[in-house]
């Protein structure tokens, strides 16, 4: 095989880069911008399209505005092999098949798309076609959790082929999805990838990355025999595809980066029950202060809402001058909404302040670490207003660290942990404040 394909993600939340490293984040996509990202060296690039937080109109506008641009780039680049992956979430929350029908008309045409959301590192595997979390050792049909009740993406089949029914209102029938199971896989899909045509669609197990390694080598030289695959996958296939070496600062060392080996600040929005678990643990670390964020507050006007930042932030200086660590995070009680745009215009709001929080931190902190995967698309784009930044790596399974740029007006050098809200056992937010500590 001569060159590898780039490989182009399109990141619903900004933590689908958490198995890979050393490669560009991008939170916009203009075509300056996605230029930065074509010719860097990395094999692999991420936009953050953000949209798991949008309504699906909106997510379809988005996606298809990069999808634009990205062919007008790629061409200009004179870019010939490259892999699509609409990376989401591994509990299969999110809008499928809105955004690969998208890519598909902008970018096509596909001879398939495969739908591989297994992530190891979350305890997160396919087997016979069913898609199964790993709780407490035991692996749960994910229909059984509550992602599936997901107030926005619930959904009713664990089984990949009835999945995609679903999803596409019957537009593509269970029979029609080829299934790769983990004996296909294991004794090689070369031969069945090379006939694939028509944007067939297809369900990928995997078991251990060693699964998913062996089905990317296959896709790659399908690839390069002028194949064309479209991916709509949680992690654990990027890294297969990417192929990189292990991330250059061990994840135990990670406290390198920290400036000044000052305290930091911790910002939690995410609400699944595993955030607020983990919440809990942290806060009996020493040297960390709670510092709530009375989110219903936010209904009652705009005059509330500067009072409140204005003691927010009061409160985080406060614990910083005294030596400690800040932890800022939204009140853990489920609000209660009519629908579900007025839940997410409720979200919107919410994100808002907390990225006005983020802006009027103290300008000398030492790390940030943010909580949940909305949250931290919005730490990035809006609170630091970073257009692309550079992944150092994980400090835990499914934990990515980014750094700004020297350059940064407010933070230069500063580490950001993007922390993904249903990650982690127990112990995974205090283990990662104690590494920076």
């Amino acid at each position: 095989m001569t060159s590898r394909p780039k490989i182009i993600v399109l990141d619903d939340d900004p933590t689908g880069s958490q198995t890979v490293h050393s490669c560009l984040l991008l939170t916009r996509w203009d075509e300056a911008t996605l230029r930065i990202g074509l010719r860097d060296d990395s094999p692999i690039f991420f936009v953050l399209t953000n949209t798991r937080a949008l309504t699906p109109e909106q997510a379809a506008v988005v996606t298809q505005e990069v999808c634009h641009n990205l062919k007008v780039t790629i061409a200009a680049e004179g870019i010939q092999d490259f892999l699509v992956v609409s990376r989401s979430d591994s509990t299969l929350r999110g809008h499928y098949p809105i955004e690969t029908d998208v890519i598909a008309q902008e970018l096509g045409s596909f001879d398939a798309h495969f739908l591989v959301p297994a992530f190891f590192e979350g305890g997160r595997i396919t087997r016979d076609s069913v898609h199964y979390l790993i709780i407490n050792g035991v692996p749960t049909p994910v229909h059984e959790t509550e992602f599936a009740r997901d107030s926005v993406f619930a959904y009713h089949h664990s089984y990949l082929p009835d999945y995609v029914a679903e999803k596409t209102q019957g537009r593509i029938p269970a029979d029609q999805v080829e299934r790769f199971l983990l004996t296909d896989i294991r004794a090689g899909s070369l031969e069945r990838l090379l006939q694939l045509q028509g944007n067939r669609c297809g369900v990928v197990d995997g078991e251990t990355q060693a699964d998913l390694n062996r089905f990317a080598q296959d896709i790659l030289t399908a690839a390069s025999q002028g194949k064309r695959f479209l991916f709509r996958s949680a992690a654990s296939i990027l890294t297969a595809l990417a192929a990189l070496p292990p991330q250059p600062v061990a994840a135990e060392a990670m406290a390198r980066y920290v400036r000044g080996g000052k305290p930091g600040a911790v910002l939690v929005g995410s609400h699944v029950r595993k955030t607020t678990e983990q919440l809990e643990q942290l806060l009996q670390e020493p040297g960390t202060v709670g510092v709530t964020v009375e989110v219903s507050q936010l209904l009652t006007g705009d005059d509330r809402r500067s009072q409140l930042l204005a003691e927010i932030l009061d409160q985080v200086h406060t614990v910083h001058q005294a030596g400690n660590t800040p932890v800022i995070y939204t009140s853990r009680e489920e609000l209660q909404f009519d629908d579900s745009q007025t839940r997410l215009n409720f979200g919107i709001s919410v994100s808002a302040l907390l990225m006005d929080v983020v802006q009027g931190l103290p300008s000398e902190i030492g790390f940030l670490i943010s909580k949940g995967g909305i949250t931290s698309n919005d730490v990035l784009s809006t609170g630091l207003n970073l257009p692309t930044v550079r992944l150092l790596g994980q400090i835990l399974a499914g934990c990515s660290v980014v750094r700004t740029p020297g350059d940064h007006p407010q933070f230069p050098d500063l580490p950001v942990v993007l922390f993904p809200g249903n990650v982690g056992d127990r112990d995974a937010l205090a283990t990662i404040y104690r590494r920076l500590r």
